[in-house]
């Protein structure tokens, strides 16, 4: 997969806010992976619907990094997670992956 990850991804995992109300993040974490600039609408945590600007897609190991509100630099661009999917081939044993969809 190594080959389709032509992107590389700057990570800040979302901690919570502090006691001012301002959002906490943890150290930048470049992150490989594929970057697909089509808009679509999905669902967020609370269900509502949000137009997502783009998805990445990455290795699984990296699913940690992506919890909701976490923010992700590409390109110079940056945007927020609005959810994770992880996709897993199961007995196929086709390359697993997960898929973040940015605000």
């Amino acid at each position: 997969m190594d080959e389709f990850y032509v992107h590389t991804a700057t990570v800040e995992m979302f901690l919570g806010q502090s006691g001012y109300g301002e959002d906490k993040f943890a150290p930048p974490v470049a992150v490989p992976c594929f970057a697909d600039g089509a808009r679509k609408l999905v669902r967020g945590g609370d269900g509502a619907q949000i137009v997502s600007e783009s998805t990445l897609y990455t290795y699984p190991i990296y699913a940690p990094l992506f919890a909701s509100d976490s923010r992700v630099t590409l390109n110079g661009a940056e945007s927020r997670v609005i959810k994770l999917a992880t996709l897993d081939s199961g007995a196929l044993d086709l390359p697993d992956h997960i898929a973040i969809n940015l605000t």
